[in-house]
């Protein structure tokens, strides 16, 4: 699919640890602002326990999983939108992801110095907020210079198109980011072609401490209210402590160390499996002896489009799909238990994949 989520945020909140922490990229992490100047570019593996059971079911000579692309950029001060630190820098590798992880520091820690002197999550989410709006309402009044000649000139849709422009430029000086603007049917492709940075999805990353972690702190619950007003997720996990996780190569250490403390699994595997989620993708699994596998595909794809991941040739000359659910197939436990049972179905071109459908798929070419 290769969509990406952008990891954004101020100066030393804790980006580039929770990156190292997600992928076997190295980002340099250092006490000190734009410690990351290019964006570093993870291939990140999805945890999924669905996978797991079907080859242990199946136990073929390979398993292999889904992924999703998180890149970490460079940290963001105020006045970028005007070419202050790395800001046009910074605006540029965003506007190119899809969806944005914004990580918020939310833990008090004198050794590490904060850009603005004290920590405030909302205050730091809110100078980030401010400059993409800023450089937003730039594209949006470039974009009305454009077609304001056409609609002086009584041309309907360069009117109707200015009418959308200028009731985007209110909610943008509002404060509001594009993303909360509802949006009439024939606006969607509009606001799409501008590629806005804040209409892209947003969630938003609470960096804590390690007392934090299970039940989070004040820091949180103001951005947990804020979010909740925009419709966005919030995720509480501990970078420092992921970064320890991620140094425990024993299964059984690492088990005891989340148990110890009050965690069932570590939190960039939440926070992977949200960015899937984010990016509105989904997955579905081919099984044999040779291969379980798992595919990324958008919500909504049908079954021709879902067999193009695989290959182009295979949505081109697209027959019919053979459909398993993946309930039905660990309950029975093989495809020859569910044929038989006749929980097998066989779909046409119109079929929408479902999260966990278990395919096969029939083409001619």
């Amino acid at each position: 699919m290769a969509l990406q989520c952008g990891i954004v945020g101020l100066p030393n909140v804790g980006k580039s640890t929770l990156f190292n922490c997600l992928s076997n990229a190295k980002a340099q992490s250092a006490n000190f602002p734009f410690c990351t100047i290019e964006p570093n570019l993870g291939v990140i593996t999805v945890p999924d326990p669905r996978l797991n059971k079907l080859a242990e079911l199946v136990q073929p000579q390979n398993v292999i999983p889904t992924t999703v692309e998180i890149v970490d950029i460079a940290g963001l001060v105020k006045g970028a939108s005007k070419g202050e630190g790395l800001g046009n820098k910074f605006l540029g590798n965003i506007r190119t992801t899809d969806a944005i992880l914004h990580v918020l520091r939310c833990f008090e820690d004198d050794n590490i110095v904060h850009v603005d002197g004290s920590v405030d999550p909302i205050r730091d989410k809110e100078v980030i907020d401010t400059e993409l709006q800023l450089k937003d309402l730039e594209t949006v009044e470039s974009r009305m210079q454009k077609v304001k000649k056409a609609a002086q000139t009584g041309d309907k849709d360069a009117v109707r198109q200015m009418t959308f422009y200028g009731r985007l430029v209110a909610h943008l000086e509002k404060g509001l980011s594009a993303r909360g603007l509802a949006l009439e049917e024939f606006e969607e492709p509009l606001m799409a072609e501008m590629q806005l940075l804040t209409s892209k999805p947003i969630l938003y990353v609470c960096n804590v401490d390690e007392a934090s972690v299970v039940d989070g702190n004040g820091h949180v619950e103001r951005v947990q209210e804020v979010a909740a007003s925009e419709g966005a997720g919030v995720l509480v996990l501990g970078a420092a402590i992921e970064a320890d996780i991620a140094e425990l190569e024993d299964a059984d250490e690492r088990a005891m160390f989340l148990e110890d403390l009050g965690l069932k699994e570590p939190g960039v595997a939440k926070l992977i499996r949200e960015a899937y989620s984010l990016l509105k993708l989904q997955t579905y699994f081919t099984a044999g002896e040779k291969e379980v596998r798992a595919w990324t595909i958008r919500e909504g794809f049908t079954a021709p489009q879902s067999a193009g991941v695989i290959h182009t040739d295979f949505e081109k000359g697209f027959i019919r799909a053979e459909v398993m659910k993946y309930a039905d197939f660990v309950e029975l436990g093989s495809e020859q238990a569910v044929k038989e049972s006749g929980k097998l179905s066989v779909e046409g071109k119109e079929y929408v994949v479902e999260d966990g459908d278990i395919m096969h798929f029939r083409f001619n070419v």
